[in-house]
């Protein structure tokens, strides 16, 4: 990728699905990232109209969950980044 390929990048949110093994949220950019769900305890533990109640936050670039108090970001989704103490499986 070339330096202006990177910034003409937009990680804001566009959309989030999620379901009882995953979480995905679609980009501005139309990249869109999938991780465990299970990397997310919170998330894991919550109903799933808990997880259905999200709402775009910081600017376009955040997702927050209201009912259960969670917030990820597009940058700690790109980097593949669980929540702090998750332990997952490097590949």
């Amino acid at each position: 990728m070339t330096g202006s390929a990177l910034t003409n990048s937009d990680t804001r949110v566009k959309s989030v699905a999620i379901d009882d093994a995953q979480l995905s949220v679609a980009l501005m950019d139309g990249r869109e990232i999938t991780v465990p769900l299970s990397w997310y305890p919170r998330l894991a533990k919550a109903t799933p109209e808990q997880r259905r109640h999200w709402t775009i936050a910081g600017a376009g670039y955040g997702i927050h969950w209201p009912d259960i108090d969670e917030d990820l970001s597009s940058e700690g989704l790109l980097r593949g980044a669980p929540a702090a103490g998750c332990q997952h499986p490097a590949h």
